[in-house]
């Protein structure tokens, strides 16, 4: 079995002043996020082999106040990525052999990692947590699934099972939905 995390960026800033999407970096409570996103991942205890990102600037904002400590492989393709495209980067990095990852966490964009969820689980693994993805996987979410796969080249559609799925308003009630 192998492990997927999912971590998508936290809120970021929609300043007119920032002519690309690409370069939007986060606001004050996205900054608060990824803090308390990082600390619940680091607690959740689960030992990460390779954090692959998008290179935006709101992803890698969210990394390095979330998870400063973590090495991030930053791949183009994550930009906006597709599942098919999520799927390929973290094959093309996930190793071999004895050095094959057991563990990967990705951390990008809607609605790719969201559709990941969608794409990955199999029916007959639906449960409360997959149902609650579906409905919402806001900014600053950490989605863990387990797959029913012994090497990264096997991972396809409705192979794994949502064990675990976190909100930053989960975490932080002053976090949530702003009305």
């Amino acid at each position: 079995m192998k492990i997927l995390g999912l971590f998508r960026h936290a809120k970021s800033e929609w300043d007119d002043t920032v002519k690309r999407d690409f370069d939007r970096t986060l606001n004050a409570r996205g900054r608060r996020g990824a803090e308390v996103m990082g600390d619940h991942i680091r607690a959740h205890g689960i030992r990460w082999d390779r954090l692959i990102a998008s290179p935006a600037a709101r992803v890698t904002e969210t990394l390095t106040i979330g998870l400063p400590e973590m090495p991030v492989i930053l791949d183009q393709r994550l930009y906006l990525a597709s599942t098919d495209t999520i799927i390929e980067v973290a094959q093309s990095y996930a190793g071999d052999g004895d050095s094959e990852a057991e563990a990967i966490l990705m951390s990008g964009h809607n609605p790719g990692l969201q559709e990941m969820i969608l794409e990955l689980v199999s029916p007959s693994h639906e449960n409360e947590l997959f149902r609650e993805a579906c409905v919402k996987f806001p900014t600053a979410s950490y989605a863990v699934l387990e797959c029913n796969v012994d090497h990264w080249a096997n991972l396809k559609p409705r192979c794994a099972k949502l064990v675990h799925f976190a909100r930053p308003r989960d975490i932080d009630a002053e976090l949530g939905p702003e009305y």
